[in-house]
Parts: structure tokens; sequence; C-alpha cells
């Protein structure tokens, strides 16, 4: 009987997303959960598993083709698979694993010759390597990859059906994507600006027309990445819809950072590290539940503002693939170690592209700590709908007048901003918010004490 396997509802707000791996191909059998299709969404790649055992019989997708929730992805016969398994009991012969090579046709008797025993498989499949003329998902396959080898390709702007595989079969390594980068570049796309305003999805201004920016010399063309069109989309409509105004405050450190050094070997244990983000989400908790409206969001249409009774904190992670924000839920009713175990474990999934839809959702404020990299300070946008974000720079040692003993000591200095929603948040409150921060920074007592 065929089963229809459908995009399944991957995430709120998720009505679409783009295929970038069809990972079986017709007359290939399968068992149910098997991954059958890789769909990119805005932030992240997820594999749509089979929701039936069979032979896939039809399949309705190919990469670089947009689905949405609900379409029809592949089609599995498992009454076709029941006969297989009967036709696999009567010739031992004819088992799962000597599967066709590709381009094979499906149901090849199995007198016929099997590549996997030739001596030489180059030569024994004479099927030609993929190429940018006649690339082999436009035969009816697909190019023979790992997963992970295919996101390498699509974050380097590489047709990976334009690479020549060097494995056994001609299967793709990541050295030959790196290779095709290297030397035959990428091929021209649709100009950028167009790309971008029909990411954007907006009405609100034409994008203007580029010059020809050949004539001043060689250009190449990239298409954008899912997660850099996702961002076009939200800093379009973030820039767009929000008056954002950004406050500007520095903590003395240098007390927390001994405490933060001598706790150290615990977070270790546990297999993490106490990193100063981990400590900021402790305390951008304990202020978000001390000061509610930057826990909010705002209601335009029904001019109300929302409140949330829960504290989920987005925190920004630098990856290969352009920024990622995974959301630690519940950030107040965690301890420090705590957080930083998560921390790192969502920092990891974040730049292996392993995160899941739930873990990119939710959240109510956000952290930017650009400290790692350098910088004196920045102006962090808000991400609608949230109304704040927090933007962290470079620690530095600097004197600071103090005015017990009236002279300059040496203190460890954080430079913070915080840009917030203008429509909700005062620039008054905003000041109470960060000096908090600081604060609580300077005296991690209070995060006990009042947080």
């Amino acid at each position: 009987m065929p089963t229809e396997v459908k995009l399944p509802d991957i995430g709120e707000g998720i009505e679409k997303g783009t295929v970038v791996g069809v990972l079986v191909k017709v007359g290939d059998t399968v068992a149910k959960d098997q991954p059958l299709v890789e769909l990119e969404t805005d932030k992240a790649v997820v594999e749509i598993p089979s929701s039936a055992s069979g032979v896939v019989s039809k399949i309705n997708v190919s990469e670089n083709q947009e689905a949405r929730v609900g379409s029809v992805l592949v089609v599995v016969d498992e009454e076709a698979s029941a006969q297989g398994a009967s036709s696999a009991t009567a010739t031992p012969s004819a088992t799962p694993s000597a599967a066709p090579a590709a381009g094979t046709p499906a149901g090849t008797p199995a007198s016929a010759p099997a590549v996997q025993t030739a001596p030489a498989p180059e030569q024994a499949d004479p099927t030609p390597k993929p190429v940018a003329a006649a690339p082999a998902h436009d035969a009816g396959g697909t190019a023979p990859a790992a997963p992970s080898v295919r996101r390498l390709a699509r974050e380097l702007g590489v047709d990976i059906r334009a690479v020549q595989g060097s494995g056994v079969l001609g299967r793709i390594s990541a050295a030959d994507v790196r290779a095709h980068a290297d030397g035959a570049g990428v091929a021209s796309v649709v100009a950028g600006v167009q790309v971008a305003a029909a990411a954007a999805g907006t009405a609100t201004a034409q994008p203007v027309a580029l010059p020809d920016f050949s004539r001043w010399g060689e250009t190449e063309r990239s298409p954008m990445s899912g997660v850099r069109k996702a961002t076009v989309r939200s800093m379009t409509n973030a820039w767009s819809s929000v008056p954002m105004v950004t406050q500007f405050d520095k903590a003395d450190i240098t007390e927390l950072e001994v405490v933060r050094k001598r706790y150290q070997p615990k977070a270790e244990a546990l297999g993490a590290k106490l990193t100063p983000t981990a400590i900021l989400l402790k305390v951008v908790a304990g202020a978000l539940r001390r000061f509610p409206d930057f826990n909010a969001s705002i209601d335009v249409a029904a001019q109300e503002i929302v409140h949330k009774r829960y504290v989920n904190v987005g925190v920004a992670v630098d990856t290969d693939a352009g920024l990622l924000v995974p959301v630690v839920k519940n950030a107040d009713r965690k301890n420090m170690l705590e957080l930083a175990v998560e921390l790192g474990e969502l920092a990891v999934k974040a730049r292996n592209r392993k995160l899941s839809p739930d873990e990119m959702q939710g959240g109510n404020f956000s952290i930017s700590n650009l400290g790692g990299i350098g910088g004196y300070g920045f102006t962090p946008i808000v991400n609608p709908p949230d109304v704040a974000i927090l933007g962290v720079s470079r620690s530095s040692m600097e004197p600071v007048w103090n005015a017990a003993t009236g002279v300059f000591e040496p203190r460890l200095m954080l430079p913070m901003s915080l840009t917030y929603d203008h429509r909700l948040i005062d620039g008054a409150a905003a000041a109470r918010f960060l000096r908090w921060v600081c604060t609580a920074l300077e005296d991690p007592f209070l995060i006990a004490l009042e947080g």
C-alpha cells in the first residue's frame, strides 16, 4: 500500500523550506524513521524521516526546490517491501545490501554483475562523474555525498552536482568541495539585490538597481544561504518597524573574574566552561524578573502589552554559516553551572547546524557577546517581537578613581550596550535595567539577594 510521506509541521511559524538533499532514489528500500530528505529552514537543516517501511516508488521533490508543510515529498510502497522480502527469502543473493549502483534501474536481476564485488570499482562503473554540464541530479540521481559535505558545499556557495568526486564510485568528500571552490569558483547567480528583496518580503521600498560592477574588474556572485536570507528578512523588519535607542554602561568585574576562575573546575567537571556569558545569562534572567517590561512584547494590532511569565533568553552564536541564536528556556530557574552546561551544548549544536527549530524559538530577550573577538562597544539590533537586546564587548584593565583611598586603581571593566524598543521602554527604565545588571556583576551576592 503506498504511503505518502508529507512535510510535517517542523516548528512554530515555519511554513516552508528548501530541499537541500534527497537521500534516497526510486527503488530504494527504506525503514521507518530513516531520513529521506534534508530540508533547510531559515536557520536550521533538518532531516525528514520516512513514516513507513517499504520501497521508494516516487520522489516529488528535488534539490533547491521549495517544499511547503503538508506537501508530499516521497511515496513509499509498503506492499513492494513485503514482496521484496519474500523474494529475498527465495533468492538469498538478492539481499538489500546488494543495492544497485547509482543509475542502475530498480529491479535488476540478482544474477547481474554486482558493482560492489568488482576489483576496480572506478572501472567497473562506467557512469561519468558529475560535471557542471551534466549534473547527476538532472540525470535522475543525486550527487554522492554525505549530509555534512552537502552542508559545506552550500556554505561555500558550491553546486554539489558540479563537483568531481575523488572517492569510490565518484563519492564527493569535503576536500573535493573545497578544491572546487578554490579552483573552479562559483557560477554566477541571480543578482544579490533581487535575492535580498525577495527574502525581505517587504513592499516598503523598491530595491535600487545595482551598477554593472564588472565594468571595473572581475566579480563573482554566490547565492545567499538560508541563514543569510533569514537575516535579511529579520533585520529589514527590525530596522523598519522598531524605533531603537542604545544605552551604554560598564561593569567592574575585577572580583567577579576571581570568583569565576575559582569555580571554573566545578564547571569543567561537568564538561562545561563557566564563561562570562553563562554568568550573564543568570544575571539577565534576574533582571528580566525585576524589570518585566523587558520581558514583554508589543501587540500593535490589539494595542496591548504582552508580559511573559517565563524567562527564555537567546544567546547569539557565531558560526561559519552565519549568526544563529539558540534559546535557553527558563533561564531564571537554573543555576550558573546548569546554564554553563546547556549553553555549551547549544553552541556546539549551532556550529554543527544541528539545532532543532524548537531550540531557536520562544526567546524573550537576547545576549550578543563579541568580547572574544574584540571591540569596546557596538549597537546590537532588537529582534522583534523582543523589545531589548544586550551587547557585550571586550573587558579591559582601566584606571578607576577610588574616592575612599584617593588614588586610581587598575580595575577590569566590562563595556555593555543595551538596545531597546523605545515604544515600550523609556530611557530612564533602560538606564536602570543596565545599571542593575552592572551592579549584579560587580556584587555577585546581589543575584541571590534580588535575582
